[in-house]
Formats: C-alpha cells, sequence, structure tokens
C-alpha cells in the first residue's frame, strides 16, 4: 500500500514536471528583421488588349463577292479590304449620271433661251423709243406707240420668265449633282477600306454570305496601341500613379519577364470584384502579341531604403491600417497594436508606428503561444 502510494505520487510529480515542462519551456520562433531597399510591389493578373481595335462592316447591305485580306495580315490606311456586288449601285448611279447630263442640257437651252429674252426686249425698248419720238413729232399715231410700249412690256415679262426658267433649272441640276453624288458615295461603300494602318484579328465572314449594313467582317487593331489590362484589389490600388514602372510575364512564356509603365487608370472600380482596372504599356514585349492572353504584372509603387515588413497572415484583426501582432520582449511573448503603411506584392505590410522599444514581431507564431510564454528567437523565415 505504502508503494503504491509512492508510485502515485512520483507519477504524479512526472506528469507535472512534463506539463510544466510543455507549458513553460521556451517557444521557438522567427522574428522580422528591419530591410533596406525594399521595393514595394502591387500584384496584378490581367490579359492582353488593344486600345484601338475596330469591327469593321459595310455601311450597305448585299451580297459579299471578295474578301482581300485574312486574320494574321497588315493593311494599310486606305487598303481594300472585302467588296460587295454593286451592279444594282452602279446602274443607280449611271441613272444619276444621265439626270445630270440632261440638267446640263436644259441649263444650256435656258441659258440659250434668256439671251433670246434680252435680246428681244433690247429690240422692243429700241422700238418704243422711236414710236414715243415720232408720235411727239405727230408722225406716228398714239395708238402705233401704245402698241410699241405694251410689246416692251410683254418682252420684259418674258424676260423675267426666262431669268425664273434658269434659276429652276439650275436648282434642278445642283439637286442632280447631289443625288449623283450620293449614288457614287453608296457605290464607293460597297468597298470597304482599312480605317488606319493595322492588323487583321479575324474574319468573320466568307464570301457569298449576304451581309447586312453594320454586320462585322473584319476585327482589326492598331498594333502599336497594344497594352495589359490589368484588375487590382482596391485595398492596394491607392498607392498607384500614372508612369510607375512594372514587370510583366505573359502565359505563353512564364520564363520571360518585360517591361511597362502604367499609362491609364481606370475611374470606375468593378462594384463585385471590388478591383480597380489599370493598363500598362509595354516597351519589350514579343510580338505579336496574342489578345486575351492572361499576363500578371507587378507595378512598383515605390522603395524604402529602411522598412520592417510583416506578413499579413501574422496579422490579427488587420483593417487595412492598423493590427495585432505577436511580439517577443524581453524573452517572452506578448501583444502589440501596430499601424501599417505600404503593401507589397509578397504578402507582407510595412509597419509604420506602435511597435515597443527593445521589441521583435513574431513572423509566424507558433502553436501554443501564450501571453507572458517565454520564447526563444530562432531562424528568420
Amino acid at each position: 500500500m505504502r508503494k503504491s502510494l509512492i508510485y502515485g505520487a512520483v507519477a504524479v510529480l512526472a506528469l507535472g514536471a512534463g506539463a510544466l515542462f510543455l507549458t513553460e519551456r521556451p517557444l521557438e520562433v522567427s522574428v522580422v528583421s528591419p530591410e533596406t531597399d525594399v521595393p514595394l510591389r502591387i500584384y496584378g493578373l490581367g490579359t492582353v488588349e488593344a486600345r484601338i481595335l475596330s469591327r469593321v462592316g459595310f455601311e450597305v447591305g448585299a451580297t459579299l463577292e471578295t474578301l482581300d485580306v485574312d486574320a494574321g495580315d497588315t493593311v494599310r490606311k486606305g487598303q481594300e479590304l472585302a467588296v460587295l456586288h454593286q451592279g444594282e449601285q452602279e446602274a443607280r448611279v449611271l441613272r444619276a449620271r444621265a439626270a445630270v447630263a440632261a440638267s446640263t442640257a436644259s441649263l444650256a437651252k435656258s441659258t440659250a433661251a434668256l439671251d433670246r429674252a434680252q435680246a428681244v426686249l433690247a429690240q422692243r425698248v429700241a422700238a418704243n423709243d422711236r414710236q414715243k419720238a415720232l408720235a411727239r413729232q405727230d408722225v406716228a399715231s398714239a395708238q402705233r406707240a401704245e402698241e410699241a410700249q405694251r410689246d416692251e412690256d410683254v418682252a420684259r415679262a418674258d424676260l423675267a420668265v426666262a431669268h425664273a426658267d434658269l434659276a429652276v433649272i439650275k436648282a434642278q441640276g445642283e439637286d442632280a449633282a447631289a443625288a449623283l453624288m450620293m449614288e457614287e458615295t453608296l457605290l464607293a461603300h460597297h468597298r470597304l477600306k482599312a480605317p488606319y494602318d493595322a492588323t487583321v484579328v479575324a474574319r468573320h465572314v466568307e464570301p457569298g454570305t449576304v451581309v447586312r449594313a453594320g454586320d462585322p467582317i473584319f476585327t482589326l487593331i492598331a498594333p502599336e496601341t497594344v497594352w495589359i489590362q490589368a484588375y487590382i484589389d482596391e485595398e492596394r490600388a491607392g498607392q498607384l500613379a500614372l508612369g510607375q514602372p512594372g514587370t510583366i510575364r505573359l502565359r505563353s512564356q512564364p520564363a520571360g519577364e518585360f517591361h511597362g509603365t502604367v499609362a491609364r487608370i481606370g475611374l470606375e472600380s468593378d462594384r463585385v470584384n471590388e478591383e480597380r482596372r489599370v493598363w500598362l504599356t509595354c516597351t519589350d514585349c514579343p510580338q505579336p502579341m496574342y489578345l486575351g492572353e492572361q499576363a500578371e504584372v507587378r507595378i512598383l509603387t515605390g522603395t524604402r531604403d529602411r522598412a520592417l515588413m510583416v506578413p499579413e497572415l501574422a496579422i490579427d484583426g488587420f483593417d487595412g491600417h492598423r493590427g495585432t501582432v505577436w511580439i517577443v520582449q524581453d524573452g517572452r511573448l506578448g501583444r502589440a497594436g501596430l499601424s501599417f503603411g505600404a503593401r507589397d506584392d509578397r504578402g507582407r505590410v510595412e509597419v509604420t508606428a506602435g511597435l515597443p522599444d527593445g521589441a521583435e514581431i513574431v513572423a509566424m507564431p507558433p502553436k501554443g503561444a501564450d501571453t507572458g510564454r517565454l520564447a526563444r528567437i530562432g531562424t528568420a523565415p
């Protein structure tokens, strides 16, 4: 019985000593060390896009006769890309030209009639003047003088009619010329031409297709306007500015790293994904670039000569500005509320204020961490 009591006491002491060892032995922790020349980068995921992209088509509808280019071709401004069947429109142009010719002939006839009316008026004026002079000398009768005046008045009226006819013919001629211009313009619309120097991205139809006005025939891009559209988390987007440099990795070339510059920052964020769009031009990207290809960007927003960077996973209750971390001070674990600033693309945040003197921040709290527990600083992560 006595031996049993002794053995029980020894077992209790052993268990207590073990528990004390497990709970009071120093925990080995890694701490965050200050760094120099720290680059602050923002990570974003996006795609290759083009600032100038056009889905070009005809302004009229008809049967597509020929297509002169295909996807991947390079075209010059004004180069013919496709042609519609234009027999019906050519007939309209010929009809309009005939109307212009008829109007020209009518104008010539009206002009001759005006000249004739002016000549007749001049003759009637001269005859009337002679009759008036003879009537004053009682050589001619008053009746003949009245008839001469009447003939002059009729001639003046005929001249006015000739002027009016000429004005009508000129207006009809202008209308015919405008109609011809319109028909010729519609005929020109049967030929699709490149609006600028471009690369053909896609061809949407084939010859023989009946297309409607506005149907896309080709997708064109201006190759010099290809850039990267990336999406940045709103929590990090406040550090963005135009002109910041960035690195770009294309999914098709994961081993390559290319260089770009922030050219545009979207003024509207995505309300669902809470992301902001930015666009980067690329100075040394491979050619050709493929629209829609996935790309990763890292934008350099600044550097720090010296900074203490804490992993976000080590911060409790982090709201983007403040949070609580584990610290080691005087060989024991504790808690401290800190203020934070800029972030980098490695999931770390810069400490700006709140760290007690002589304290070091625990990079990743180990299991069993508790306030006041002994801690031993081990290898940094």
